[in-house]
Protein backbone atom coordinates (compact mmCIF):
# COMPACT_ATOMS: atom_id res chain seq x y z
CA UNK A 1 0.00 0.00 0.00
CA UNK A 2 1.28 3.65 -0.75
CA UNK A 3 0.23 6.87 -0.32
CA UNK A 4 -0.31 10.31 -2.29
CA UNK A 5 -0.42 13.16 0.00
CA UNK A 6 0.06 16.76 -0.57
CA UNK A 7 0.50 18.97 3.04
CA UNK A 8 -0.02 22.74 2.91
CA UNK A 9 2.06 25.67 4.75
CA UNK A 10 -0.22 28.44 5.47
CA UNK A 11 2.01 30.59 6.48
CA UNK A 12 4.01 31.07 2.71
CA UNK A 13 1.02 29.63 1.17
CA UNK A 14 3.04 26.43 -0.18
CA UNK A 15 1.71 23.29 -1.45
CA UNK A 16 3.85 19.77 -1.38
CA UNK A 17 3.30 16.60 -3.26
CA UNK A 18 4.90 13.71 -2.30
CA UNK A 19 4.46 9.42 -1.90
CA UNK A 20 5.43 7.01 0.52
CA UNK A 21 4.72 3.42 1.66
CA UNK A 22 4.15 4.89 5.58
CA UNK A 23 2.00 8.18 5.27
CA UNK A 24 2.82 8.18 9.21
CA UNK A 25 6.14 8.48 9.66
CA UNK A 26 6.46 10.84 6.45
CA UNK A 27 4.70 13.37 8.17
CA UNK A 28 6.91 12.88 11.16
CA UNK A 29 9.78 13.43 9.23
CA UNK A 30 8.84 16.85 7.53
CA UNK A 31 7.65 18.29 10.96
CA UNK A 32 11.12 17.41 12.39
CA UNK A 33 12.46 18.64 8.90
CA UNK A 34 14.74 15.60 8.93
CA UNK A 35 15.64 16.09 4.99
CA UNK A 36 17.93 19.21 5.36
CA UNK A 37 17.74 20.59 1.64
CA UNK A 38 14.29 19.08 0.97
CA UNK A 39 11.51 21.39 -0.12
CA UNK A 40 9.54 21.32 3.37
CA UNK A 41 12.27 22.19 5.09
CA UNK A 42 13.38 25.33 3.48
CA UNK A 43 10.34 27.24 4.78
CA UNK A 44 9.36 27.64 8.68
CA UNK A 45 6.02 26.87 9.86
CA UNK A 46 3.48 24.16 10.07
CA UNK A 47 2.91 21.73 7.41
CA UNK A 48 -0.75 20.92 7.28
CA UNK A 49 -1.89 17.30 5.55
CA UNK A 50 -4.45 18.51 3.37
CA UNK A 51 -4.90 15.12 1.06
CA UNK A 52 -4.23 11.81 0.70
CA UNK A 53 -5.17 8.71 -1.16
CA UNK A 54 -4.36 5.11 -0.71
CA UNK A 55 -2.61 3.17 -3.69
CA UNK A 56 -1.63 -0.74 -4.45
CA UNK A 57 1.38 0.04 -6.17
CA UNK A 58 4.78 2.28 -6.54
CA UNK A 59 3.98 2.66 -9.95
CA UNK A 60 0.79 3.91 -9.70
CA UNK A 61 1.95 6.24 -6.68
CA UNK A 62 4.14 7.65 -8.98
CA UNK A 63 2.24 7.98 -11.14
CA UNK A 64 -0.60 9.87 -9.16
CA UNK A 65 2.39 11.87 -8.14
CA UNK A 66 3.48 13.09 -11.30
CA UNK A 67 -0.62 14.30 -11.90
CA UNK A 68 -0.96 16.10 -8.96
CA UNK A 69 2.05 18.34 -9.19
CA UNK A 70 0.62 19.33 -13.28
CA UNK A 71 -1.21 22.43 -13.48
CA UNK A 72 -4.58 20.81 -13.24
CA UNK A 73 -3.35 18.49 -10.43
CA UNK A 74 -2.47 21.81 -8.18
CA UNK A 75 -6.07 22.90 -9.04
CA UNK A 76 -6.96 19.98 -7.88
CA UNK A 77 -5.24 19.77 -4.35
CA UNK A 78 -5.91 23.96 -3.95
CA UNK A 79 -9.73 22.98 -3.21
CA UNK A 80 -8.75 21.11 -0.06
CA UNK A 81 -6.60 24.35 1.33
CA UNK A 82 -8.34 25.49 4.25
CA UNK A 83 -9.96 28.90 4.52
Amino acid sequence: MYFVYALYNKKFDKIYVGQTENLEKRLTLHEEKTFKNSFTSRFDGHWDLIYSEHLTTRREALRREKQLKSFRGREFIKKYIPA
